[in-house]
């Protein structure tokens, strides 16, 4: 796979990790705030703009991914940030991790190297020619 694809990957998997985790942080945030309706609390809270824009960060990484790099791969890594999220959230916010979500971050680790491994074989073949019958031309 290209260097580039891999940092395309690794600056999709930051963007989103960073909009989990500051979506995280911003609702503790408003939810302490307390005063004042729930809607002018969001938009007065900088965090929220933060967010939005790894969003926006998240969302042109993916489209130029899905441009440059293989689809499957792609896909898995828009996805790779929930173990990313739950990581952070043991060690910086305090979460536990319970047995089922080690097996479910597991699952989720072992299906993006499934499928960039198989992508990467299936880029590596060859593609195989069909013999396609002369019909008398």
């Amino acid at each position: 796979m290209k260097r580039s694809a891999l940092l395309g990957f690794a600056l999709l998997l930051s963007f989103d990790t960073l909009s989990q985790v500051g979506i995280k942080l911003a609702g503790d945030r408003i939810d302490g705030a307390g005063a004042g309706p729930w809607l002018a609390r969001v938009a007065d809270e900088p965090l929220i703009y933060a967010v939005l824009i790894c969003y926006l960060g998240a969302f042109l990484t993916y489209i130029s991914l899905l441009k440059h790099a293989p689809v499957g791969p792609a896909y898995a890594a828009a996805h790779g940030h929930i173990v990313t999220v739950l990581l952070i959230s043991i060690a910086f916010l305090g979460e536990t991790l319970t047995g089922v979500q080690c097996l479910g971050a597991l699952a989720i680790v072992a299906g993006i190297a499934i499928l960039a491994t198989t992508e990467a074989a299936d880029t590596a073949s060859p593609p195989q020619r069909v013999a396609t019958p002369d019909r008398g031309r």
